[in-house]
């Protein structure tokens, strides 16, 4: 069981993974023998994550796709076929042959036992920790995006899997690209180092309009229409408050060098009301309390015609920061954008930059735990807001909570209730709803 005692050494573990081995931009050209990466869920972050690889390093080759859907592998393989033949460099990089082209549900599998050295998950979150933990079996380096799991069960086979990988000396490296980031790194080092005092408070936010929803068409089965509209099912997604709005919230731990202890919450389901939106909400409002004392607001909101919000904000005993700009107070410092030629400085980019330097150093990057702790903490968030009770981090990651269906195929799959505060209970399962 996760204790407090345990929770602030973790913490600290979250912390000391800010630091990256030294000389980890630096790759020379052929340094090393060709890293071959399969490519797991072909969608638009799929195919988004293989052409930052590409772009990353020398010596990198894509040379294999995966998805379960045939038409999302050929968009894919026809994008980066596109990308390779209008750019010499990339088309070096772009060695995908049509027998290394797998659909279906064992399409992850097949990539796995294709030769490749590296993996991109990349498909929606429910599968992210069976995936995982086949591509660690498997002996493969891994970039996974997030979040990484949408239950408490997911996140307990995350972290089980990433301290696997740490025993095999395997990489694994999020898809949070605030970590990689050049301004964020810097004002975060100035924060830990004391530049605003001690971190009292914090507010952050993900508030925008609606994302794209996909249509049923009359052939699909209620499998397949919810897999190609995973955003708006919890038990693929789970909800935006993780799938999106994780990105401030690992912020938020990242800062305090914690995980929260408790959350309550609010939120619900508005605007996005037909049945083409599923069953999750439109809007959360979440107080997160940290085992220091601090308290962060955290607010996210996907409805159309509403104001933007995005971004953090933290207040300390002497000072403010603005991670993505830099502190205010007597230890003022702004962030200066310094675009250097031939210097990556597009964190999408510098993620697999620091993965692949670390594969190549002999110093596998490993932020397996400090994803999952930040998916949890988005979980806390929605299953204080879905419960309406304060719901508390040991109880959360203790639960016998399992939201994925115990077997995924085509043909009827009903959609669960809209969650109901006072109603809807923390332990629960697929079957239960």
């Amino acid at each position: 069981m996760t204790t407090r005692r345990n929770f602030v050494k973790t913490g600290a573990a979250v912390a000391a993974g800010l630091v990256l081995p030294k000389g980890l931009h630096a790759i020379p050209p052929g340094h090393a023998e060709a890293i071959r990466v399969g490519v797991i869920g072909c969608g638009g972050r799929g195919t988004g994550a293989a052409r930052d690889c590409m772009r990353a390093a020398d010596g990198v080759e894509i040379v294999a796709l995966g998805d379960v859907f045939p038409d999302r592998l050929e968009q894919c393989r026809m994008n980066l076929g596109k990308l390779a033949a209008e750019n010499p460099a990339i088309a070096a990089k772009y060695r995908v042959t049509s027998e290394r082209c797998f659909s279906g549900f064992d399409a992850y599998q097949r990539v796995l036992a294709s030769g490749v050295d590296l993996v991109i998950l990349a498909t929606p979150p429910a599968f992210r920790p069976a995936h995982l933990a086949a591509a660690i079996a498997a002996g493969k380096h891994v970039f996974m995006e997030k979040p990484v799991a949408v239950d408490a069960t997911g996140v307990r086979s995350v972290l089980a899997s990433s301290e696997i990988a740490r025993q095999k000396g395997l990489a694994i490296v999020a898809g949070t690209q605030r970590r990689h980031s050049k301004a964020y790194r810097a004002t975060i080092e100035r924060v830990h180092g004391g530049a605003i005092g001690e971190v009292v408070s914090g507010q952050v936010y993900w508030n925008q309009g609606g994302l794209w929803m996909r249509e049923r068409k009359p052939e699909w089965s209620d499998t397949e229409w919810q897999l190609r509209n995973w955003l708006y099912f919890t038990w693929l997604s789970g909800d935006h408050i993780c799938e999106q709005h994780i990105h401030n919230l690992d912020v938020a731990n990242w800062i305090i060098g914690a995980h929260p202890v408790r959350a309550v919450g609010v939120g619900g389901r508005q605007s996005r009301t037909g049945a083409a939106y599923g069953h999750i909400y439109d809007h959360f409002a979440v107080d997160f309390e940290y085992p220091t004392g601090a308290r962060v607001l955290s607010m996210c909101r996907q409805i159309d015609g509403s104001a933007n919000s995005i971004g953090e904000w933290f207040a300390g005993t002497r000072g403010r920061a603005e991670p993505a700009k830099g502190i205010e107070g007597p230890s003022a410092w702004r962030y200066e954008v310094a675009d250097t030629p031939g210097v990556i400085s597009n964190p999408y980019v510098l993620e697999h930059v620091n993965l692949i330097a670390s594969i190549r150093a002999g110093a596998p990057l490993n932020e397996g735990r400090q994803v999952a702790e930040s998916t949890l903490t988005a979980i806390m968030g929605r299953e204080a807001a879905y419960t309406g009770q304060v719901v508390t981090w040991d109880e959360l990651l203790n639960a016998e909570q399992r939201l994925v269906p115990d077997v995924v195929a085509f043909g009827p799959l009903p959609t669960p209730p809209v969650p109901m505060p006072g109603v809807t209970k923390l332990a629960r399962t697929f079957a239960d709803v």
